[in-house]
Formats: C-alpha cells, structure tokens, sequence
C-alpha cells in the first residue's frame, strides 16, 4: 500500500482534492486524507474484520467518503 499520495473525494457540492498520508494512530496503521483547503480531515482503517471505518475527522463528513478513499488506497 501506498505511503503518500494525491486523492480525490466526492462532496456535495464538489470534488474535494487532497493527500493521503500512511500513519499509525494509537498503534494501528491507519490512513490520513487532508484537504488542500484544509476543509476536510478524515482518518480510517481496517477494523477487525477487514472492513474499512472511520476514526476521526472533521465534521459533518459522508459516510461514502470512507469506502470512497479505501478504494483509493487498494
């Protein structure tokens, strides 16, 4: 998997560019997206089964962002 690289996130009103950063959160590898304006944050990982989740981040976010990323880092 990737360690840096540029993403695209679908919003509401329109698409949101940003970096996607590997990092370890609380002792987990985890995946961090920031904004290029710095508008949205949003941190996820695999859960115990393997299904992709949401840590933190900026609120409000959509639920479809989290699948939306984990397909980015696949």
């Amino acid at each position: 998997m990737k360690q840096q690289f540029a993403a695209i996130l679908t919003g509401s009103d329109a698409s949101v560019d940003g970096i996607v950063n590997r990092i370890d959160f609380e002792g987990y590898p985890a995946y961090e997206f920031e904004s290029i304006d710095n508008s949205l944050h949003l941190i996820i990982a695999k859960d115990d089964k393997g299904k992709w989740i949401r840590l933190a981040g900026t609120e409000p976010y959509l639920s479809a962002w989290v699948d939306e990323l984990a397909g980015q880092i696949a």
